[in-house]
């Protein structure tokens, strides 16, 4: 069992499970492990009613006549999928999840991301699939009998600490889901961040923090405030990351505040009295970070 860093933010149970792999003789319910296995994976952990399954697949499958690669192919072309991630998605929130659920990390940059969106423009979302799995990058990873699963997380060759921070921000806990749970809604987790090459700031996904760190979203540009910004006398600075400002103590009162995610820069001698006047108004710190 996983303690330590890894139980912290959210990743203990995917350091604590071994890799689904398909072999010769597996019972009938291994098999279905396998499957169940590549539908969490592809689809993000959304759920799947009983009709959206793809049976002609899973047969093929059971009989040996896809592998296991073929058949994520499958799911990943299903509708199941393309409902969920490309028809109802910015192109890309479709590729960076395709990136997530086929890969099982985030792109390495904004030229991933471009050359990813001409292989859309070019081929349409059936090429796009492709071209993850049909990569050398994916036979490397899991070859043809391995579930895909995410990696992005552990440092990696020639892996900066910037996509390190990307992937945790893709990756929030083992229950989250892709579909409908996660903050970012339909729009890019990373956004602005592969765009710039900038990391994003690391908080726990669930209640590891004694912030809720979970719930934080980065707010839209303009939200920041500053509190006596840069009037300490040594200078130092810190970013604070506030989020599930409500209405505390009342279900029935209106919040003052029109965004739940806030962040403010405060000067070090500030920070008590910041800190309290936040949890007084129903705030919760999701991270506390030098400028």
């Amino acid at each position: 069992m996983a303690f330590g860093p890894a139980s912290e933010l959210g990743v203990g149970l995917f350091e604590d499970t071994a890799p689904l792999e398909y072999l010769p003789g597996l019972s009938d319910e291994e098999l279905e492990s396998i499957i169940r296995g590549v539908y969490k994976q592809v689809l993000g952990n959304a759920y799947i009613m009983e009709s959206e399954r793809a049976t002609i697949p899973e047969s093929q499958f059971k009989r040996g006549e896809l592998s296991v690669r073929e058949f994520v192919r499958a799911i990943a072309k299903s509708d199941a999928y393309i409902s969920r991630f490309f028809e109802t998605s910015p192109r890309y929130r479709f590729i960076e999840l395709n990136f997530k659920h086929l890969l099982g990390r985030a792109p390495n940059g904004f030229d991933e991301m471009k050359a990813h969106s001409a292989i859309l423009d070019n081929g349409g979302w059936e090429a796009e699939i492709d071209s993850y799995l049909d990569s050398d990058e994916y036979q490397n990873a899991y070859g043809e009998f391995i579930v895909p699963y995410y990696r992005g997380y552990k440092s990696q060759p020639g892996q900066t600490m910037v996509e390190f921070t990307h992937m945790f921000a893709m990756l929030r806990g083992a229950s989250s889901s892709d579909f409908k749970g996660s903050l970012a809604g339909k729009t890019p987790v990373l956004n602005k961040n592969i765009i710039q090459g900038s990391p994003i700031a690391i908080v726990a996904p669930s209640s590891g923090t004694a912030g809720g760190g979970w719930s934080f979203q980065e707010p839209t540009l303009g939200t920041s405030s500053r509190q006596g910004f840069g009037a300490s006398a040594n200078g130092k600075v810190y970013r604070i990351e506030v989020t599930g400002y409500g209405s505390p103590g009342a279900v029935n009162r209106v919040s003052k505040f029109r965004r739940s995610n806030k962040v403010y820069l405060v000067p070090f001698d500030k920070l008590s009295e910041e800190y309290q006047r936040i949890h007084k108004q129903g705030g919760k710190i999701a991270s506390i970070t030098p400028v």
